[in-house]
């Protein structure tokens, strides 16, 4: 853990999340973006960090790629790490993108054929506290496009889980029906989507990197054969395999992704 007092390193962190943010790309980059079938996408990244109940240091690290558009395993890493940043809210990428940024660097070291040209990532995007999250700084720091996608909705920007918003959710008819994420000045930070027919509780999807909100949108929702895209589901369901493996005492949780 580190010896800075906290207040000390939020002012960093907050240097550093400005200086990031002057390198966010925001819009599509990538030819296959802008295909009405994404022609010329092959493999989809998906990460994940899940963690044994009582203990917010260690931590299973999780990469897959996925073949797309049909989801088959093509890669899987899962790796132990001490998280050595503390716990604060806003700034859990500080916390966890450098596992998930050493995750990438071995597959590029060992598999270089096998990078991602987009990563989903269990986390926000634009739809953050200062609209920069897990997948904002994720993607300016490997240079791969990322797209955030939330199990539970950020509080935030005047975003909040009101009447309002669970009449929102029941207007949502079918798998890929929207609405959007506005903050109080106006400006759309992401967008809650249900992603499946067969499921009521959207998802909430924000731009993380070198991709516009309508492909993150449509990315997302093909990505999904249940609730949750399949990247960042096969992600989740390997690093808590490898924690009962390793660990087979432990109580596993996920962090609550909403915050990242």
């Amino acid at each position: 853990m580190s010896a800075k007092p906290v207040e000390e390193l939020i002012k960093e962190w907050e240097r550093e999340q400005v200086r990031l943010k002057g390198m966010l790309q925001v819009g599509d980059t990538e030819d296959w973006q802008r295909s009405p079938c994404f022609a010329g996408l092959e493999r989809v990244g998906g990460v994940d960090l899940s963690f044994i109940k009582g203990d917010d240091v260690k931590a299973c690290a999780q990469l897959v790629i996925l073949s797309y558009p049909d989801m088959k395993l093509l890669y899987e890493d899962s790796q132990m790490v001490a998280l050595d940043a503390p716990y604060v809210a806003g700034y859990l990428a500080f916390r966890e993108t450098p596992s998930l940024l050493q995750a990438l660097n071995r597959l590029e070291e060992t598999q270089p054929a096998l990078m991602p040209q987009v990563v989903l990532v269990d986390g926000n995007g634009l739809f953050h506290y200062r609209e920069f999250g897990l997948a904002c700084h994720l993607g300016v720091l490997s240079g791969l496009p990322c797209v955030g996608v939330a199990k539970n909705l950020l509080q935030v920007q005047g975003v909040v889980r009101d009447e309002e918003h669970f009449s929102q959710i029941n207007a949502l008819q079918k798998g890929g029906d929207t609405f959007p994420l506005t903050s109080e000045s106006g400006r759309v930070l992401g967008k809650a989507l249900r992603s499946s027919d067969k499921s009521t509780k959207p998802v909430y999807v924000s731009v993380g990197h070198r991709i516009s909100l309508d492909t993150a949108i449509r990315l997302t929702h093909s990505c999904c054969r249940y609730r949750v895209p399949e990247p960042i589901r096969q992600a989740d369901i390997l690093s808590r395999e490898y924690l009962r493996k390793h660990f087979p005492s432990a109580d596993l949780q996920t962090q609550d992704a909403g915050e990242r």
